[in-house]
């Protein structure tokens, strides 16, 4: 998985985002009936409400009107409705078999985008379920063949020990005490942040109305990105640490006035005292932290949502964190 975008679902970048929205007056004038064509530009709108990136988006779309052209091909313009399981797994096939440019050549198609265009026909077809367009998805019956990553790497609870224990032995020494390094640990275990949104903490995104029940506002600077901010609960230790904190380092604005590249120096420091020989990484952390909040019992919606993740790329993020908070076979 690549550090920019965790828990990417496509070899496109996806962002995280909002539970669905609707889509105004625009579901509405789609029908059974609406060829397909007519569903583009309301599903186009559907994803950037998702807060889906535009690369997301454009290899998305691309795809949809590739299954447009392959009608067109046959000879076919069908409508929605008459769209059914059988059709898109010939689709497929063409994709992987068939499929040839003007001059009679076969174009490839890679095993990475073979596996994201059957993401899209299910997050297409899917939205048309939702929207009540269509009664049931037929891309529902397509086997998913995607390229999945191996499952992350996240610490057993023997290592998150270790890696308390030896950051609250830093916050307590006798010759130079230094809070951040427990401050951050204690902050990735219980909200699961990426690293941007991690360096991006203002002073004043943290509520400290009730101390037992401290609060982080999750924030983001662009306008595009409104979707992703949430609130999480800190957890009751979290306080007095961040005194502590404050009172050494003197923060103006933002909480961590480092750069992120510092703060993953601090995450390996730390993990080299606790003896944590793969390391300790944010990507590490939130999955540590999905793990463990899936196992307290956290509903999968609402763990969802304190990750910021789109319905989309929850998908396959939830089926690894329960392969991950599940016992041995």
């Amino acid at each position: 998985m690549s550090q920019p975008d965790l828990f990417s679902l496509s070899d496109a970048p996806v962002d995280a985002g909002a539970p669905p929205a609707a889509l105004a007056a625009l579901p509405h004038q789609l029908t059974p009936r609406s060829p397909l064509s007519a569903a583009f530009a309301p599903y186009q709108a559907y994803m950037h409400s998702q807060g889906m990136s535009d690369n997301t988006v454009k290899a998305f779309m691309s795809d949809v009107r590739l299954l447009s052209r392959y009608f067109k091909e046959l000879g076919n313009s069908p409508r929605l409705e008459e769209i059914g399981g059988q059709d898109l797994n010939q689709f497929l096939y063409w994709l992987k078999f068939e499929r040839a440019n003007s001059q009679s050549r076969r174009i490839p198609c890679s095993p990475k985008s073979y596996a994201r265009r059957i993401t899209t026909l299910k997050s297409f077809f899917g939205w048309l379920e939702e929207e009540n367009v269509l009664p049931a998805s037929p891309a529902a019956a397509v086997i998913q063949e995607s390229v999945r990553a191996p499952l992350p790497r996240i610490l057993y609870d023997a290592e998150i020990d270790r890696l308390v224990r030896s950051t609250r032995d830093l916050l307590w020494s006798p010759t130079k005490p230094d809070a951040r390094p427990h401050l951050l640990v204690l902050l990735l275990l219980q909200t699961g942040l990426k690293k941007a949104e991690t360096a991006h903490i203002r002073l004043g995104d943290i509520d400290f109305s009730n101390p037992r029940e401290p609060e982080l506002l999750v924030r983001h600077d662009e306008p595009r990105n409104a979707h992703k901010e949430r609130k999480l609960f800190l957890g009751a230790a979290f306080q007095p640490v961040y005194n502590q904190y404050i009172q050494a380092y003197k923060p103006q604005e933002f909480l961590f006035e480092c750069t992120p590249r510092n703060l993953e120096y601090v995450l390996a420091e730390a993990a080299a005292l606790a003896g944590i020989k793969d390391g300790v990484s944010f990507e590490t952390m939130r999955w540590t932290a999905a793990v463990r909040s899936y196992r307290f019992g956290t509903p999968p919606d609402a763990l969802r949502k304190k990750l910021g993740l789109s319905p989309i790329t929850w998908r396959e993020t939830f089926e690894k964190i329960k392969k991950l908070a599940g016992p041995g076979l």
